[in-house]
């Protein structure tokens, strides 16, 4: 069985490199409360910059609860990460699709694709997953132009 990859394309305001950084280095800034599977709300998600480096939120206990981890991390044009979390949403080690994020240069801004794929690696509960996060994504990319948009107007 394949289920088509999730694929969510945007243009946002600011150049590449700051783009990248939006979404790397400040996920936790963005990223919709409530929208996490740690037991408490979420005060920052971490995305360790370098490949190998681990993908996970941090609660305000100091509590950490893994996402994935860091497959490639090539700023500003690319970032490839293993969502490691199962068709239940709990992380699994040894489970893995891929959520890729490319940014490309588009005039004075940049064109960042969400692409998240390998969504058959979920079993029997692939179609359902993979309709959950079709409609996941978008919101969660909506937000991330938001933060974006304010970046713009405050730098």
């Amino acid at each position: 069985m394949s289920i088509a990859p999730i694929v969510k394309t945007v243009s946002v305001a600011i150049p590449p490199a700051r783009a990248f950084e939006a979404f790397a280095r400040n996920m936790g800034r963005w990223w919709a409360a409530g929208k996490t599977i740690g037991a408490e709300p979420h005060v920052d998600i971490v995305i360790e910059p370098r490949e190998g480096g681990r993908w996970y939120e941090v609660d305000a206990k100091g509590a950490e609860t893994d996402w994935g981890k860091v497959l490639a991390w090539e700023p500003p044009g690319r970032l490839l990460l293993a969502w490691q979390l199962d068709a239940s949403f709990r992380y699994d080690p040894n489970f893995e699709t891929e959520l890729e994020l490319s940014f490309v240069p588009e005039g004075s801004g940049t064109r960042v694709t969400l692409e998240h794929r390998n969504m058959e690696r979920f079993g029997p509960s692939a179609a359902k997953v993979a309709e959950q996060l079709g409609g996941g994504w978008p919101g969660i990319v909506d937000r991330f132009v938001q933060f974006c948009e304010e970046k713009e107007t405050t730098e």
